[in-house]
């Protein structure tokens, strides 16, 4: 038969499923020069302009180079705590290490329960963690904190890797972290020392302002697109006027009617402090741009799935919330992140409002007489932080949209 003469990886089961994917075999005669003559020195016209590629690359990699080597970062190293944590007190600085700790061990676990994407973000937090702890200027206890993180994520994964048992626990430690590193950090109402907003900034402003408007707008965002498509006018016409007016104004418009407008609506005193409302300023944007992208996942569901859920007997709840959206929101995850994406970039337009983020911290260092003409340093280590952790998210999404779809191949 035609079937016969076609090599297969895969095998079929008397149950007619796909045990393993089709895959076409890999030429492997040829051999690197070969590939490379082919893909980079095909013509004249392709050596030239590879010839070119490679002598710009060479001369952009040595100016890097020749920068990092060359200049004096100590604007870097002097201002690093300021940098990483603003004005948070030095002596309830253990509060942090510990809020760091937790995590470090729930990466590991993640790593070593679920395999996959933990993979890279456990070797990316080790990575920035060893990095910072053999740097000669860091300190002597904060090298051994450090340290302790990286031992922390070593000792979640060999556990994870040996207990499936923690499945569960380490899905409830992952809901319960934000509470818990926020009630840390702030000082648990009352149980410890407080520490007010005002003294948070830097790296750990920006992560604060980021994780909580990312986990809000989500939800929010889910709501709102399943409004915009509800059967109900009411709540129809509600959601499509709430997306199209903040997707009407700009994110800064928005912080600033947060910062100035609602105290003024509510009578002066709100008892809601300036970091508080720019995270709610943020979660209720990103969550309008999130509602339209789960939108365009929902109308990407045949009709079929809505008609086979029906003849199942399921009801409108079961059919939405166990049939259609984890279908809609697996087809919309490089939408999805790239929303989280900016929104952890744009945490630094918070510098406008009066807020001590990440750059707003290095904008405000150059701006010191003892530094100045120094921006360049401090800008190129903001970028990196930056560039690490976005990259990071958009690796993460990438294999679990590839996990996701192997149902599909």
């Amino acid at each position: 038969m035609y079937v016969n003469n076609i090599q297969q990886e895969g095998e079929f089961n008397s149950q007619l499923e796909v045990t393993a994917g089709t895959h076409l075999k890999r030429n492997n005669n040829s051999n690197l020069s070969e590939s490379l003559k082919k893909n980079l020195f095909d013509g004249w016209k392709n050596t030239l302009l590879t010839v070119l590629t490679g002598i710009f690359s060479l001369i952009v990699i040595y100016q890097v180079i020749t920068f990092v080597v060359t200049n004096n970062w100590d604007v870097i190293y002097d201002n690093l705590r300021l940098l990483m944590i603003g004005q948070y007190p030095i002596e309830e600085i253990w509060r942090l290490w510990i809020a760091l700790d937790l995590v470090s061990l729930l990466i590991g676990l993640t790593w070593g329960l679920w395999k996959g994407a933990g993979k890279a973000v456990a070797a990316t937090f080790g990575s920035v963690f060893f990095v910072f702890a053999v740097i000669p200027w860091t300190t002597l206890n904060t090298s051994l904190n450090l340290t302790a993180s990286i031992a922390l994520i070593a000792v979640g994964y060999f556990a994870g890797d040996r207990l499936d048992g923690l499945k569960i626990p380490t899905l409830i430690l992952w809901a319960l972290y934000i509470p818990l590193a926020l009630g840390l950090i702030t000082g648990f109402g009352g149980l410890l020392e407080p520490v007010l907003s005002r003294e948070w900034g830097g790296w750990l402003l920006t992560v604060i302002i980021a994780s909580i408007s990312i986990i809000g707008c989500f939800p929010l965002g889910v709501l709102l697109a399943l409004g915009r498509r509800s059967e109900l006018p009411v709540i129809r016409y509600f959601c499509i006027g709430y997306i199209e007016l903040v997707r009407g104004i700009p994110l800064i418009m928005v912080l600033f009617i947060g910062q100035l407008l609602i105290p003024l609506f509510l009578g002066g005193e709100t008892g809601i402090d300036n970091v508080s409302r720019a995270i709610i300023a943020y979660t209720f944007f990103a969550a309008a741009y999130l509602a339209e992208n789960v939108r365009g996942g929902l109308q990407s569901i045949p009709a079929g799935q809505y008609e086979a859920a029906q003849a199942l007997g399921l009801n409108k709840f079961k059919l939405t919330f166990f049939i259609i959206l984890p279908q809609a929101l697996k087809a919309v995850i490089p939408a999805l992140v790239g929303q989280f994406i900016t929104i952890l970039k744009d945490t630094s337009l918070v510098a406008i409002i009066g807020l001590a983020d990440f750059l707003g911290t290095a904008r405000r260092i150059s701006n010191n007489p003892e530094y100045l003409g120094r921006y360049m340093e401090l800008y190129i280590f903001v970028a990196a932080f930056y560039f690490i952790f976005c990259y990071l998210m958009a690796h993460v999404s990438r294999h679990l949209e590839r996990s996701l779809s192997k149902g599909n191949q």
